[in-house]
């Protein structure tokens, strides 16, 4: 079954190796907390959550977190009903450091 046949199914959520590093690597227990909270709603209509994305970014999906601080970059994958964690981190227009110009260096690689 797909998730596409029934809304109610619960997907698994997976962090990929970065993804769980860039958590690690935020230092505010309560703002990791709240990500992690965050990152666990997205086992119920992950595609009814956030916004997709566009250009590079365009197969994946974006939630805010933290206050709007942060965000968090995923992939809804139906078939295997799995939403694919891909990075976590903060919203910094116009900086290296931002988390969608570094979701996009590494799809580039």
């Amino acid at each position: 079954m797909t998730a596409s046949q029934d809304d109610n199914v619960e997907y698994r959520i997976q962090l990929t190796p970065l993804a769980l590093e860039m958590l690690a690597e935020i230092k505010d227990q309560r703002q990791r907390k709240s990500l992690s909270t965050r990152i666990d709603k997205l086992k119920s209509d992950p595609e009814k959550q956030g916004k997709a994305l566009v250009d590079k970014l365009k197969t994946y999906r974006s939630v805010r977190a933290v206050g709007q601080r942060y965000r968090i970059i995923y992939k809804v994958d139906r078939d295997l009903v799995l939403v694919l964690v891909v990075g976590v981190g903060m919203r910094r227009e116009g900086d290296q450091q931002d988390i969608y110009a570094i979701i996009e260096q590494l799809l580039e690689e």
